[in-house]
């Protein structure tokens, strides 16, 4: 027990800031793209990372250490595909978590010699994109989508992806991701998702399951935005919650609108005047009312079976149904059922074979015109008109925003396309049960379950026009034989689908005649295909048989079902086989207030604002430069000036990603991550303390120093014995995807043990053992260290000289990754000896300041308890 308590790295301290101001050096020699950085010439003075990380990544690139096919492969294969970010813009601090810590798992994997491929991709986000784009063109052209057409408007959106979509591939570069770019994929692009000539792996995918009866048409409720006139997913719906009456904007109305208030009204019982009181958020949906619920056991209302109520506004007659949903407890007990406009109310109507009657079309308006929240007061007055008013009173509600549009969503009744997901969820489920595909941390497992026992069929239509156009045909046949009807075929072609049609009804192709659907797919369907689309699926391809299934997929637990979940249940489905054998989840990022990164809050930090620094007014134009109504950017500004009244300082990549790693811990991954960016700041310290340690040891190794093996002193296998357990530490934490016991391992051994102890102690007597010693830390520690912080890691490794000057790699991202079986380093006695020196150190320290002790006393002393080790005699004398 006391071994293993020994081994256990340090609690991280905080860095003490440096009290110099952070100086910028440029690395201004001549480079071309692509050629390797000078690293002949001295070091400057002190660490910056404009200079460490200029030309290094353009090099790495054209060396072709990011391709899978680079080095030998005597380790297996390691292959992992980037959660595709939209093209919409550019990255925030969440994306820069996901990457930084697949870019540390990519890089540990290669430099343990693996076959290893990190597939970078951008998804082209359906409705984002699209409300970008409309925006764009309304604000400086004042044209809607409708304007142009439909043609028209996809052209201006392609425009605006390449002009404005590599953007995120240049952020992913600054981060230092080290993706294969050769085989970077668009969603929306041919090049990706051909299979031959013009069929593409999207309709390759909805056909088959078509065919299959797995994808199916259906007239259902849906999400639905009036705003952007189509159906939006659940990610797409912000839950917004009231305490109680609360006035919100809404699109389209001058006026604030109430919610959070609960109204009470009476039905009359058919052929009496008793009444039964009912109660609800949203009054104007009575008017599509065709039940009243009550609880089968509550005793108030059982003299009321077989009996209606009476709409007051028509000659509608509804049932009273019997229901266990219905909360006896809750209000009167009495449910009003509004099959078409509310999901709960949609099953008790399933169940019960009651009407379904829309009143509201895909704009919002109901049919005589009126808008859907101006028709809410005039609900309520028509109400106490006919004296069935009871009472408005304060609710604590949820009220689903769409996040694209902030309009209210609404439940409307669609005929969409869905995806039967009860199969593919069944064996998603029992992949995880039975151990086939691990989720890391298990604590989500409850989720996961929990998701595909009670899975509802997908629905995959978005009435958009940029996307994936679904390739299915409604069909008309002129011919009087056929009955007139629903009848729909999917098809690469209108060609195919036309054949299949005649051969479907039995009559000639002439006599078809076809539409194509106007919707597009969901852009989660686009990306549940991912992991196999970018290797050309179906056809049978290299790197398809290689590289698919995938070893791991890393992204944050918030789309575990929107995204992880589809591309198990398609991956199994579409291929037979499961997409990856593990997923780890990591925490949202928000911010240091524990808000979520929004755009529409004004909170979201670009990650290159942190890596090179920005200002308080550079901070507020890109407000400006976006989206947001005056309103917000107020108070978006305010928010700016309490959290960076002096801006953003450059902080650099490598501290940037050291921070985001050491936020992340399976033991935090349910809980989201409260990123203080000030606190970066402290990483580059530490990046200047490395920058020191080693300008240090050159100058001490000198310029004709060879590294070579030599017998170590007590002081020396010290060290060597705590970077063995670094070295431990650092393995550990990476087959456990444990990020934090890597940084403060790291942390605590160049901080605490290498820089604050081992080379003030050799300072005055710098031995050939020494150096070597010191050449063996150096050289390890950069290599762990590696992954992090490639680019600090990269400019001093460099410098250093080699073990094997003529057979050693290239570039620190291709050396081997150190691991325990190298070294028997590891020394629990000298770690007592070393303890009980340094404790007998500090006292000395602790005496001479106390009774002014001279040096040579404290000096004598040191000898004394040392046996004449004279090495360790500095850490008592006056500074």
């Amino acid at each position: 027990m006391e071994e293993k308590k020994k081994q256990e790295p340090k609690t991280e301290k905080k860095t003490k800031p440096e009290k110099k101001d952070l100086g910028v050096i440029t690395y201004n020699i001549p480079t071309l793209p692509g050629e390797k950085k000078d690293v002949l010439s001295p070091l400057p003075d002190s660490y910056s990372p404009q200079y460490v990380e200029a030309a290094w990544y353009s090099w790495w690139e054209k060396q072709g250490f990011f391709k899978p096919e680079y080095g030998p492969n005597p380790r297996g294969i390691f292959m992992m595909c980037i959660p595709p970010p939209n093209v919409t813009g550019s990255l925030h601090l969440g994306h820069a978590l996901t990457n930084a810590i697949q870019d540390c798992l990519t890089r540990w994997h290669r430099m343990r010699g693996e076959t290893t491929l990190w597939n970078p991709g951008c998804d082209h986000a359906g409705i984002a994109t699209q409300v970008v784009v409309e925006k764009k063109l309304m604000r400086e052209r004042g044209l809607s989508r409708h304007d142009l057409g439909r043609a028209n408007f996809i052209q201006e959106v392609w425009k605006w992806k390449n002009e404005k979509g590599d953007r995120i591939y240049h952020q992913l570069k600054k981060l230092g991701s080290s993706l294969d770019w050769d085989r970077a994929c668009f969603t929306m692009d041919p090049v990706c998702v051909s299979v031959h000539n013009s069929v593409y792996v999207f309709q390759e995918a909805f056909i088959r399951l078509h065919e299959e009866g797995v994808i199916y048409r259906s007239k259902r409720l849906v999400n639905w935005s009036c705003t952007l006139n189509s159906a939006i997913s659940d990610i797409e719906v912000d839950k917004k919650e009231l305490i109680g009456r609360t006035l919100m904007p809404v699109p389209g109305y001058k006026e604030k609108v109430e919610f959070g208030v609960l109204v009470s009204f009476a039905y009359k019982i058919e052929g009496t005047d008793e009444e039964v009181i009912v109660a609800t958020t949203r009054i104007e949906t009575m008017l599509g009312d065709t039940a009243v619920a009550v609880h089968p056991l509550d005793p108030r209302y059982q003299h009321l079976k077989e009996k209606k109520v009476v709409h007051p506004f028509c000659d509608r007659t509804m049932p009273i149904v019997f229901d266990e949903f219905v909360d006896m407890n809750f209000g009167t007990g009495a449910v009003k059922i509004t099959p078409a406009h509310d999901h709960n109310d949609y099953e008790v109507g399933v169940r019960h074979n009651l009407a379904f009657i829309n009143i509201l079309d895909e704009n919002g308006y109901l049919i005589n015109g009126t808008k859907r929240f101006e028709a809410r007061n005039a609900v309520l007055q028509a109400l106490k008109d006919k004296g069935l008013f009871k009472e408005v009173k304060d609710n604590p509600m949820v009220v689903p925003v769409c996040s694209r549009s902030k309009d209210i969503v609404e439940p409307l009744l669609k005929p969409q396309w869905y995806v039967d997901c009860t199969d593919m969820a069944r064996q998603a489920a029992d992949a995880v049960r039975e151990g086939r595909l691990k989720i890391i941390p298990d604590h989500h497992l409850k989720t996961w379950f929990n998701w595909m026992d009670n899975i509802r069929d997908w629905c995959i239509s978005r009435q958009l026009w940029w996307g994936h156009r679904i390739p299915a045909y409604f069909i008309t046949v002129n011919d009087p034989s056929v009955k007139p009807g629903e009848y729909w075929v999917s098809g690469r072609t209108e060609e195919e689908a036309r054949d299949k049609a005649a051969k479907r009804f039995g009559v000639s192709a002439e006599k078809i005649s076809l539409r194509q659907d106007e919707d597009v797919l969901d852009t989660w369907f686009s990306s549940g295909i991912f992991p196999f689309s970018i290797f050309g699926w179906p056809n049978e391809s290299e790197d398809l048989r290689v590289f698919y299934p995938g070893t791991l997929l890393e992204t944050g637990y918030d789309i575990l079902f929107f995204w992880v979940a589809r591309m198990v249940m398609m991956g199994i489905k579409l291929t037979g086989q499961l997409p990856f054998k593990e997923v780890y989840l990591h925490a949202v990022v928000r911010d240091a207030h524990g808000r979520k990164m929004s755009k529409s809050l004004g909170n979201v930090i670009d990650p290159l604002d942190v890596i090179t620094g920005i200002s308080l007014e550079g901070l507020h134009a890109q407000l400006k430069d976006s989206n947001l109504d005056p309103v917000e950017t107020e108070r978006a500004e305010q928010g700016q000036k309490s959290d960076y009244p002096n801006g953003i300082p450059e902080c650099g990549t490598d501290a940037l990603r050291f921070a985001l790693c050491a936020y992340t811990s399976q033991g935090t991954a349910g809980r989201d991550i409260n990123l203080d960016v000030n606190r970066i700041l402290g990483y580059r310290h530490f990046c200047n303390k490395l920058w020191n340690a080693v300008k240090f040891a050159m100058k001490a190794l000198g310029d004709k120093f060879v590294p070579a093996e030599k017998t170590q002193s007590v002081a020396d296998r010290w060290i060597l014995s705590r970077l063995c357990a670094a070295v431990s530490s650092c393995g550990t934490g990476f087959e456990a995807y444990d990020f934090p016991s890597i940084t403060t391992a790291i942390y605590n051994f160049w901080l605490y043990e290498l820089c604050d102890v081992y080379l003030e102690s050799v300072k005055p007597v710098l031995t050939s053992i020494c150096r070597q010693t010191l050449y063996t830390c150096l050289e390890v520690g950069l290599r762990l260290l590696s992954p992090i912080m490639p680019f600090v890691t990269e400019e001093l490794f460099q410098r250093l000289p080699r073990r094997q000057p003529y057979n050693s790699p290239p570039s620190i991202s291709v050396t081997p990754y150190p691991e325990t079986s190298e070294f028997c380093w590891h020394s629990v006695e000298v770690d007592r000896q070393m303890e009980f020196v340094m404790t007998v150190v500090r006292t000395i320290r602790s005496l001479r300041a106390d009774y002014n002790l001279t040096k040579t006393r404290a000096d004598c002393e040191c000898e004394r308890l040392q046996g004449g080790h004279r090495i360790w005699c500095v850490a008592a004398w006056p500074k």
